[in-house]
């Protein structure tokens, strides 16, 4: 679209792609995941993985457990009345085993003599007599509960899930009455060398304290000249801590010309401004791709379902506590970055002021959510600079 000098993306996007019909590379990924997740005190019990049986399975096939639970999209269903025991989770939470169908009927059926029986059993007293009872869970849980494990997954791991759209995640109730998440379709990851997790990591920092110097650093090292614009695009919304030089140059020399004029001006400034983004495609680092991919759908989930959290803070707080947890760095490395990590959490308060905003008036029915303002501003300001973006 803007001639972005991007070619020698194409091979390794390509190559990832093709990893997906890998199936004994998806089950390598999943047992990987699951035993990240159940090291990490801070996710286990609230994320799980399927299990992958082996001898089921080939390069072309892949079998795991059957997975009861609520898609991510169904709001209703997450949210509705528990009508199930107390105490009691839903069907397949913490792994625990489901009631398997009937034998005779199963067999009955594969000869053919009954056509239109259901084979699975049904597994939902949990809605109650009338059907209409759900997971009873809180969104803000849910939403928690995702952006922790891609966050961990990023900045702690650095294995990255890039599929995390609504129908790859299920959601079961524990028995404590919070959230289980339950991620499948491992197909499509990303690993993050240290050295670069390291530097992401200090990257998203840097974006929440308008750290320039740094954020300027980190970006000429991934042969990107313009810090501004690509900090915008990381946190999808417009970056209030640069110096404005690209929103500037834009604009210069166009008051006084008619509206027609001046949008078509701008779209051609716009297009060179962000061709010039790019100026070494070799340093680029090209899980950014597909990083960014897993950004924004995370991104999407959280707007859908309200913005009941503020995915920013969450995220930018994951960013500074691996820089303090992560054993590959030295102990004096970590030492030193643990005061900056207490310094960093009074930092993140300013950005719940902006989320609490957005949810009184989110609630008084006169705004959005968080998501829906920062996507709203995006879209005003691509405006004024003759470009209409649509979700």
């Amino acid at each position: 679209m803007f001639d972005l000098p991007l070619y020698s993306l194409v091979p390794f996007i390509s190559q990832r792609l093709l990893l997906e019909t890998d199936f004994e590379n998806e089950a390598d990924n999943a047992e990987r995941m699951a035993k990240l997740v159940a090291n990490e005190p801070r996710l286990s019990g609230r994320v799980y993985i399927p299990k992958v049986y082996h001898e089921l399975s080939s390069k072309r096939v892949m079998t795991a457990e059957w997975i009861e639970g609520v898609r991510l999209f169904d709001k209703e269903a997450l949210t509705a009345s528990w009508k199930g025991k107390r105490r009691q989770g839903s069907p397949g939470c913490q792994g625990s085993s489901l009631h398997p169908p009937d034998r005779v009927e199963v067999v009955e059926s594969l000869r053919g003599k009954i056509v239109e029986e259901r084979l699975k059993p049904h597994r939902d007293s949990w809605k109650g007599k009338d059907g209409k009872g759900g997971l009873g869970l809180s969104l803000k849980d849910v939403m928690t509960t995702m952006v922790d494990l891609f966050s961990a997954q990023m900045f702690l791991w650095g294995w990255v899930h890039c599929d995390p759209h609504p129908g790859n995640i299920f959601i079961r109730r524990l028995p404590s009455g919070k959230p289980e998440l339950v991620l499948i379709d491992h197909g499509l990851y990303v690993h993050m060398k240290p050295d670069f997790r390291h530097q992401y990591a200090l990257f998203w920092k840097s974006l929440m304290t308008f750290d320039n110097k740094t954020l300027g650093k980190i970006v000429e090292s991934w042969g990107i000249n313009n810090a501004d614009i690509f900090a915008s695009a990381t946190l999808m919304r417009p970056y209030a801590g640069g110096d404005m030089t690209t929103s500037t140059e834009i604009k210069k020399g166009l008051s006084g010309k008619e509206q027609a004029e001046r949008a078509y001006e701008m779209q051609q400034k716009m297009r060179k401004g962000i061709k010039s983004i790019l100026g070494d495609e070799t340093k680029w680092p090209q899980e950014l791709i597909f990083i960014g991919r897993n950004l924004r759908i995370v991104q999407g989930n959280n707007q859908f379902l309200g913005s009941p959290v503020n995915r920013i803070k969450i995220t930018g707080n994951w960013a500074s506590r691996a820089l303090v947890e992560s054993p590959d760095l030295s102990w004096s490395e970590k030492w030193a970055n643990f005061g900056r990590h207490m310094i960093f959490k009074f930092v993140l308060l300013s950005s719940d002021v902006v989320f609490y905003a957005t949810k009184v008036r989110q609630w008084l029915g006169i705004g959005g959510g968080m998501e829906d303002e920062m996507e709203k501003q995006m879209k005003h300001i691509a405006k004024d600079f003759g470009v209409e973006l649509n979700h």
